[in-house]
């Protein structure tokens, strides 16, 4: 059985519903055909993400993980250069 893929959209709304608790947890899975735990499982997600949404601190950790990850991918191509320079010279030196 192939797994089954939802938009964060979806996940949204239905959280939002089940947060305001406008229907339950089983209406709610129906309307958007997913298991009843699945909207637990995003809303319990959503909720213990929400302090963090404004704090300042997150802004900055996202910030550096940026930066790091730049810094990962630069070197990653300087070492596919290298490895490719050093395949062509070995190339050369074996014929």
């Amino acid at each position: 059985m192939k797994r089954r893929r939802h938009s964060d959209e979806t996940k949204a709304k239905a959280v939002l519903e089940a947060i305001r608790g406008e229907d339950t947890v089983n209406v709610i899975a129906k309307k958007y055909s997913v298991h009843p735990l699945m909207i637990t499982k995003w809303k319990k997600h959503a909720v213990t993400l929400l302090p963090t949404l404004f704090s300042k601190k997150a802004d900055k950790e996202r910030e550096t993980w940026e930066q790091r990850e730049a810094r990962l991918f630069q070197e990653i191509g300087q070492l596919k250069f290298e490895l490719d320079w050093l395949k062509k010279k070995s190339d050369q030196f074996s014929k």
